[in-house]
């Protein structure tokens, strides 16, 4: 590993998947966006729970710049990937599924954190998932929370191996 880069496995396969999980996202969370998404309440939590004129206030005034810097870091994690669905037309199943070295530069690795952390948020909200008990790792709808979960955890692992 270079102190520039943190670098982690991934099947191309996976990358296509992450990759499009992101634009979702980034579709989810953009200019038309639903403000009545239960997600989007989940993405801008309010620190006035139990005062709902200040906190429609607090959300008006930093909803949209916390949007903002969400979509910002989800560019980030996507320009990464944009190659891989070219990437993919070539390969075999085989390489297809066989892990590569991705690099994700130093001062990205944060980006890609909040990223993958807001789409977690985001899945947990359609699941139903608010506490561990919610959360049924035998059914299958819980395979991608579950999945990012995993990447999460190899990122952060790669990033304090280097120090970040």
């Amino acid at each position: 590993m270079t102190a520039d880069l943190v670098r982690v496995q991934i099947a191309p396969a996976e990358e296509l998947q992450l990759h499009r999980l992101v634009q979702d996202f980034r579709d989810l969370i953009g200019a038309d966006r639903d403000l009545a998404d239960p997600a989007l309440a989940r993405l801008t939590p309010s620190p006035y729970p139990n005062d709902v004129e200040a906190a429609r206030e607090f959300r008006t005034a930093t909803e949209a710049d916390l949007l903002g810097r969400r979509d910002a870091d989800a560019a980030t994690v996507s320009a990464a990937l944009a190659s891989i669905e070219d990437d993919l037309a070539g390969m075999s199943d085989d390489d297809a599924f066989a892990e590569r070295e991705v690099a994700i530069p130093v001062e990205d690795i944060d980006a890609w954190l909040r990223t993958l952390t807001a789409i977690r948020l985001v899945i947990a909200t359609r699941l139903g998932i608010d506490s561990e008990e919610d959360h049924d790792p035998v059914d299958a709808r819980f395979g991608v929370y579950d999945w990012l979960g995993y990447r999460l955890e190899l990122l952060i692992e790669a990033a304090e191996e280097l120090g970040v």
